[in-house]
């Protein structure tokens, strides 16, 4: 084939798209270098957080600005949440001002979280003024103000100038709160008069890194006397009773911080609060940050202490995040400010492995029984053995559902699936440490990984991929981890990775009546569970949830939005469909239900003949008990 130039117009329009890339280029060099320079002056932010009768954030801030245009924005990208949950439909009356005469404003009709104004000249500071309207029901969102409890999440108040890194932009932050309440933070005070709060300035990633809670009720206990580090568990509740833990909780709390101590043998904190709110008008919350953590608990989280064992693995999993998700994190986690989106592939490792660690350091400490933590294993493993939606969803791609589905509501959960990176991915790490253990003749686990790799000094975000995941794996035990992990992430089963409970000597099995602390946990959660048997839950109104794809239930035609009225001519009592599910086994009469949805009344025929079905672990004969092993407090 000859050879020969292109047409002079296809030449011309090939030299004017390079010079366009190379000026583009050179634009977004340009970009990234103006993003490196640190913002000039410091954003004043003003937060009144006094009305809590009509819960109501009142924000004013002063931005320093130059003539010109500015653009404004407020995060969209919000840290620990994994996906574009910025509560921009709570944020309301923006104005804005220079020299005290109003400035017009514009939103981007792309970005929705931009906001642009042109700066006069001779105006150096830009003020605004806004709200942040708590949700005052929980179907708004969150609620973040009540009575006797507010949280301040500074994402939620600030904006802040675009084309600069936000760890470039200096805020100094000040707070009004309602007469005689009390705070705890991360933040470092610089002055107090009265109800108003001065904090020390600092960069805005560190200031969304610290969110404040305050209230009416509060009590502050130190969980390290004598420490290094000062570690607080800071108590925030609905009445003075919630507040009284006795000497032995708190112990257990305490033992949590030594055994996180013993396991990563670092700390990447000057101090570290633990923000609790006892509370059913607060919105519950579980949320990371590098020196403080907040949770949202029931009241009766200290009063009621036997009735909510299951769920005190939330604070080991808050905690254990200062080191997995906050110092160390993945590379892509890591971005300039809080509107560049944010990619989730490693979540299997950052909630993943923490969640793994929650439950471990959670038996490790005694805040959960380590034969109770079995059961939990056992509920994880029964839960993601029976996912059907595995047959086309890899877990791996679950770690795209916050950016997807944001945890609003399934119709279908157990096919299209969910968050499963959290839990799966902590039966995924107890593959890895039972392997590690096997492999190395039980002289290495993923204790001897935490320390390496979640271990050593510094306190800003210390960036991992996944090279460097199996990277660290393979130098405490030469293995192919690549394939061992993408198997287990890239997979449709059939099932739910397994193995590492076989090899810590334990396997799932059913039988016909639930152990004494999953059958706890179902009475907290007023829901009867028919999940292994049926194929539904059924809550305490009759309402029929939680179905399984292709089980006994769907196979009938049930779906959600379903009232069970009715079992075998009898009104519905949990008790009843127990029975009647353990007299048709073996069987060959169908269970009648009478279910009603919306206005529409009608009888099912449930074909199912093998009886309750409760998942449990159960030892295997000869072969060591590493979960065990596991579970065992560290010396």
């Amino acid at each position: 084939m000859t050879n020969r130039l292109p047409p002079r117009r296809f030449r011309l329009s090939a030299l004017s798209a390079l010079l366009a890339i190379c000026a583009a280029g050179a634009h977004a060099a340009a970009d990234r270098a103006a993003a490196e320079q640190p913002y000039p002056g410091t954003i004043v932010l003003r937060v009144d957080a006094s009305n809590v009768a009509q819960q109501i954030f009142r924000v004013r801030a002063s931005i320093p600005a130059r003539p010109g245009k500015l653009t404004l924005l407020y995060p969209q990208w919000v840290p620990g949440n994994h996906g574009p949950s910025g509560p921009l439909a709570q944020f309301a009356g923006l104005k804005l001002s220079g020299k005290g005469k109003p400035l017009a404003w514009r939103r981007d009709p792309v970005n929705m979280f931009a906001f642009h104004v042109e700066v006069p000249d001779g105006v150096a500071t830009l003020e605004a003024e806004y709200q942040y309207l708590s949700p005052v029901e929980g179907n708004q969102g969150r609620i973040t103000m009540g009575t006797d409890i507010l949280g301040v999440q500074w994402h939620a108040m600030a904006l802040y100038p675009a084309g600069y890194a936000s760890g470039r932009i200096m805020v100094q932050p000040n707070l009004t709160l309602p007469d005689g309440w009390q705070f705890a933070t991360a933040l470092t005070p610089a002055a107090r008069r009265g109800n108003d709060i001065a904090f020390q300035p600092l960069d805005l990633d560190t200031l969304v890194d610290s969110p404040l809670f305050a209230g009416r009720h509060v009590k502050r206990i130190d969980l390290d006397p004598g420490g290094a580090a000062p570690v607080h568990l800071n108590l925030f509740a609905d009445s003075a009773d919630s507040l009284e833990a006795k000497p032995e909780q708190i112990e257990l709390h305490r033992a949590l911080v030594q055994q996180a101590y013993k396991l990563f043998q670092s700390r990447h904190y000057a101090r570290y609060d633990f923000l609790l709110a006892l509370s059913d008008e607060f919105g519950g919350i579980g949320r990371e940050h590098l020196q403080s953590s907040e949770i949202g608990v029931k009241p009766e989280y200290f009063t009621e202490w036997s009735k909510h064992e299951a769920g005190r693995a939330l604070l080991p999993h808050e905690f254990a995040h200062s080191w997995n998700g906050k110092f160390r994190r993945p590379a892509e986690q890591i971005t300039p400010d809080f509107n560049t989106p944010l990619q989730n592939s490693l979540l299997w490792v950052y909630e993943g492995q923490t969640q793994y660690w929650g439950q471990v350091l959670a038996a490790r400490s005694g805040l959960i029984a380590p034969a109770n933590v079995r059961d939990l294993f056992a509920a994880t493993a029964a839960q993601y053995d029976n996912v059907r939606g595995r047959s086309w969803r890899a877990v791996q791609d679950t770690t795209n559902d916050p950016i997807i589905n944001g945890r609003r509501p399934l119709g279908w959960g157990n096919w299209q699936r969910s968050e499963d990176y959290y839990s799966e991915g902590a039966l995924i790490w107890l593959d890895v440490d039972t392997k590690l253990r096997e492999l190395s003749g039980e002289r290495h686990s993923l204790d001897d990984f935490a320390r390496a790799f979640f271990g050593g000094s510094g306190s800003g975000a210390s960036p991992y991929t996944f090279e460097d995941v199996t990277r660290a794996l393979n130098a405490l035990q030469p293995h192919d981890w690549e394939a061992f992990l993408r198997a287990r992430l890239d997979g449709h089963g059939p099932g739910a990775p397994l193995d590492g409970l076989a090899r810590a000597g334990w396997k799932l099995v059913y039988t016909d009546t639930p152990t004494e602390f999953l059958k706890g946990a179902e009475a907290r959660g007023e829901s009867t569970d028919f999940s292994y048997s049926l194929g539904f839950s059924v809550n305490k109104d009759g309402k029929i949830g939680n179905l399984q794809w292709e089980g006994p239930g769907f196979r009938a035609g049930l779906s959600g939005n379903t009232t069970l009225l009715a079992v075998n001519g009898v009104a519905y009592k949990p008790a009843l469909l127990k029975a009647a599910v353990t007299a048709a086994k073996g069987g060959a009469a169908p269970i009648e239900l009478l279910v009603k949805k919306g206005p529409h009344f009608r009888s099912v025929a449930l074909d199912y003949h093998d009886g309750l079905r409760y998942p449990r672990l159960q030892r295997i004969e000869g072969v060591p008990d590493r979960l065990q092993a596991i579970l065992q407090p560290l010396k």
